[in-house]
């Protein structure tokens, strides 16, 4: 399940993106992602230090996008505020795969062939969806994640 962490993140990414490269300060932000301010605030280090936003200190500070929002999908951003996307460790391709702990054989496990494809249809999905694309949709408000 996504986090209320990685909706935050991600509204506020969405806002960003539709701010089309203007600067956008930390509190309008967190009003925008319907966020609590300081909460937020730890969000956008997190993704300023994993190069998805910009970050200006000072009076007329705040954030921008690192890159542009077509090459910002959502995968990236969830893995980096929730890590892998995969419902199970064994089945994590990129971040953490091991073993479960509980798992006796992977070759012979009855549940690692669904969850595969549970993990490969929404890894196809999330990384095929950008924020440009979420930028496009609707008007973004904080009931929507």
């Amino acid at each position: 399940m996504l986090s209320q962490k990685a909706k935050y993140g991600l509204r506020a990414l969405v806002a960003l993106a539709r701010a089309d490269g203007e600067q956008v300060s930390a509190g309008e932000l967190a009003v925008r992602a319907g966020a609590p301010r300081k909460f937020l605030e730890a969000i956008l280090l997190e993704l300023s230090r994993n190069q998805i936003v910009l970050s200006r200190r000072g009076k007329f500070g705040g954030y921008v996008l690192a890159r542009a929002a077509t090459d910002i999908t959502f995968a990236e951003v969830i893995r980096i505020i929730d890590g892998p996307l995969a419902l199970a460790p064994c089945v994590s391709p990129r971040l953490g795969f091991r073993k479960c702990v509980d798992c006796p054989d992977l070759d012979t496990c009855t549940l690692r062939e669904a969850l595969l494809r549970a993990r490969d249809a929404t890894a196809d999905v999330l990384e095929a969806y950008s924020l440009a694309d979420a930028a496009l949709s609707g008007a973004s408000t904080p009931a929507d994640a």
